[in-house]
């Protein structure tokens, strides 16, 4: 009987430790985050690039987005924050088109979380063309200049890399963050080693193990710096 208790006991230990060792406090790899096979070259220099996959459409995305724009603003210029629409189908593309005529309006910053809430507040629909243009123009924005921008070859082109993006970083779900173009995480990926917990819960443990993924691939960036770039630093 009592080998039977320490037997027990044993296992409940090391339950408890390995439960341990997978949380947002101290990550582990495939359970807490993924890293890619092949890491994807990034173009934001010696700072750490951060990059949300998103769709509007999703309420996950919608819910993350307040907290997950508070931690940008903590990072500071730790980091370059970047976004990418992804397109699951091709209902989708709309939205892609929407963000990135928004980003070459200068538009982007005033009317992403205004998009989320028509959506998910205002239960209106915004997968079509002539749906998101009637929105737009409720912003005051000049339709004209708009459309020539939302069907031209430069949003096209942005589409098409982010639909590249959405299949190098084998993006299955949002929201997902990639981090320095090779860790994945979010808080659905967190939660699955977390159990059943509420989606604040999963949100800020997503968000600190973001935390600690930037402050390692700081780590590794500079233990990959040529020793002359590390003198120049002393």
């Amino acid at each position: 009987m009592r080998f039977i208790q320490q037997l027990l006991a044993a296992l409940s230990l090391g339950f408890v430790a390995m439960t341990a060792a997978a949380s947002p406090a101290n990550p582990v790899n495939g359970t807490d985050y993924r890293t890619l096979d092949t890491q994807q070259q990034t173009d934001s220099g010696k700072k750490i690039e951060v990059t949300e996959f998103f769709w509007y459409s999703c309420p996950h995305c919608y819910a993350f987005d307040p907290a997950l724009t508070d931690w940008v603003k903590k990072q500071g210029d730790n980091i370059v924050f970047k976004r990418v629409p992804v397109a699951f189908r091709e209902s989708f593309v709309p939205q892609q088109r929407l963000y990135y005529t928004l980003e070459a309006m200068g538009k982007t910053e005033d009317l992403h979380k205004k998009i989320f809430s028509a959506i998910h507040t205002g239960k209106q629909s915004l997968d079509t063309e002539s749906e998101i243009v009637d929105f737009i123009e409720k912003q005051g924005i000049d339709k004209k200049k708009f459309l020539e921008l939302y069907n031209s070859f430069g949003v096209q082109t942005k589409v098409r890399r982010a639909t590249q993006l959405q299949e190098m970083y084998k993006i299955d779900g949002v929201p997902t963050i990639a981090i320095d173009g090779r860790y994945m995480t979010s808080p659905s990926i967190v939660g699955a080693g977390l159990g059943n917990q509420s989606e604040p819960v999963l949100q800020s443990a997503a968000l600190q193990v973001m935390t600690w993924l930037v402050a390692k691939a700081g780590k590794e960036q500079k233990a990959q710096a040529p020793a002359g770039e590390m003198a120049k630093k002393k």
